[in-house]
């Protein structure tokens, strides 16, 4: 007999429920959302960027720029592993994709070949050596790159790119912003409802890449335009409004961005706009280091290679906190510590291709949505009560009682629908009907054989579950697969899938047995009506 336990009118009521007040939103518009009280549901729908509209970015990682920086990355290195050593060497010079430093001394050059071989080590996890190390025949040691590790650089950058990409225009997590891999060197980005894809150039495009260095006071700053910089130096524009257009500053980092924690918009001394920042352990201490040597001297904070900032050390600053002052204002500052708590960019981005989705094509998209997703569901219901009868009539209410909870899920998690969710919407309710099929057929089966109609129901049901659930499973299974390893649209199809293939099971197994426990108990029929 078919059990209409309190539980399951419970669990029938309560799901209908949850969906007609998390899905009612969607059909309200903004003003009515706002007036409703604070304790009901407001989220919507979150529209993919083919119904909504929006821009779209291809970029490609600059790698002649990553691979530059890497090697000049490296000559600092060689230099300062060098002096530790007490080694006396040439300034090493960059030649192509190799790095190479002169030994002053022939006697030296098996100790330095010690000392330096660990920078051609892989770094930790890794498996590809960064560098080979060769000897030439006037005591030179030689760093060069190859293809292989060049490439191994590149996917790494990317890698880092996208995860700093999305803690910078996806900081909440809310926007259902889509940053994926192209090829080896690309990054595509899709920003549903964002159409001014200048200001997320802006915001994308800038490395924000924060040093802390020495200022070389003693440097002669138009021999230095000249072409003839100092050793060890660098020319740098300036924003600094006390050294003027130009700076020299020390070519050796005496504290890098990567050591920042923390980094928010506030205000300095005179309530002017700054941004305070905060050090790790590691940070905090080259920061009291330096300032604890250099009272008196200027350090330069650098950002991307331009100088925003060069204060006067008036003495050691310990705790690892400080601010950065200039030319802010309240925004410039609030954005710029975004993308500095973000992290920098390990390479420049060139962009490749930029194009926008206007409004009026996501509101054509989203009607022929509407209209396919009303001529299939119309469909679906017809054929489901002509084959039926009262049955089916049960069908379509548990289908009706599916789609609420469907859009409710959608509007509750803020899941992207797109397109092809739109298609994956449709299909669910066809596996749901499927449920629906095997459980009614297999009331046929019992039916024929001579089973009176309550136990002919009761058993449709029972033995009909095992088929339902190994389907669906497999169904799940594909969706998580999709939604693990697809992007764009594969990934909204596949989310749609997956919580329609829940919905489906829980109203043709729950919602269906229910209603026609109900109708059994009233009308106490003779016979199936199918």
């Amino acid at each position: 007999m078919i059990q209409v336990t309190r539980w399951k009118i419970a669990a029938v009521v309560l799901a209908t429920l949850f969906g007609i007040l998390f899905t009612l939103p969607n059909f309200l518009t903004q003003a009515q959302r706002d007036a409703m009280p604070g304790f009901l549901p407001h989220k919507t729908l979150n529209l993919g960027l083919d119904l909504r509209g929006g821009s779209r970015l291809l970029y490609e990682v600059d790698t002649p720029t990553l691979i530059k920086a890497r090697l000049t990355a490296l000559q600092e290195d060689i230099a300062s592993n060098l002096a530790r050593e007490n080694i006396v060497a040439g300034d090493p010079v960059v030649i192509g994709n190799s790095v190479r430093v002169q030994i002053t001394d022939p006697k030296q050059v098996d100790a330095a070949n010690t000392a330096l071989a660990h920078l051609a080590q892989p770094n930790a996890g890794g498996t590809i050596a960064p560098f080979s190390i060769t000897r030439d025949a006037q005591n030179g040691i030689v760093f060069t790159m190859s293809d292989q590790a060049g490439k191994a650089e590149a996917a790494r950058a990317v890698a880092q790119t996208i995860e700093v990409l999305r803690r910078r225009i996806d900081k909440a997590g809310t926007k259902e912003i889509s940053i994926v891999r192209q090829g080896s060197d690309r990054i595509v980005i899709e920003a549903p409802g964002e159409s001014d894809p200048v200001q997320l150039q802006r915001m994308v495009g800038q490395t924000a890449k924060l040093t802390f260095q020495m200022v070389d006071e003693t440097g002669d700053i138009e021999q230095a335009k000249a072409g003839h910089v100092p050793p060890g130096d660098l020319l740098l524009p300036s924003e600094d409004k006390y050294m003027g257009p130009y700076g020299l500053v020390r070519r050796r980092v005496s504290v890098s961005g990567e050591d920042l924690t923390y980094a928010g918009q506030g205000f300095d001394n005179n309530n002017q706009p700054a941004i305070s920042f905060r050090l790790n352990g590691k940070g905090a201490d080259n920061f009291r280091d330096v300032t604890t040597h250099n009272v008196g001297k200027r350090f330069a904070i650098i950002l991307d290679g331009k100088i925003i900032s060069a204060p006067n050390i008036l003495g050691p600053i310990p705790g690892g906190q400080g601010q950065i002052t200039g030319n802010f204002t309240a925004d410039s500052a609030a954005e710029l510590a975004n993308l500095l708590q973000s992290g920098a960019l390990p390479a420049p981005l060139k962009v490749l291709q930029q194009e926008t989705v206007g409004p009026d094509l996501g509101a054509d998209a989203i009607k022929a949505g509407a209209i396919s997703l009303a001529i299939g569901a119309v469909a679906i219901f017809i054929f489901i009560m002509l084959a039926y009868g009262l049955f089916g009539v049960f069908a379509v209410i548990a289908l009706i009682v599916n789609m609420l909870m469907m859009l409710a899920i959608m509007s509750t998690t803020q899941s992207t629908m797109t397109l092809p969710g739109v298609a994956g919407f449709i299909l669910t309710l066809a596996v749901a009907v499927d449920a629906n099929v095997l459980i009614y057929e297999r009331m046929r089966d019992e039916a024929r054989s001579g089973h009176p109609a309550m136990a002919a129901a009761d058993h449709g049901f029972r033995r009909a579950l095992v088929s339902i659930v190994d389907a669906n499973v497999t169904t799940v299974i594909a969706a998580l697969i999709m939604m693990t390893m697809g992007a764009g649209p594969v990934k909204g199809f596949a989310y749609t899938l997956f919580y329609g293939v829940l919905t489906s099971v829980f109203t043709a197994v729950l919602v269906t047995q229910l209603l026609i426990g109900w109708w059994f108990r009233v009308a106490r029929p003779k016979q199936l009506p199918i």
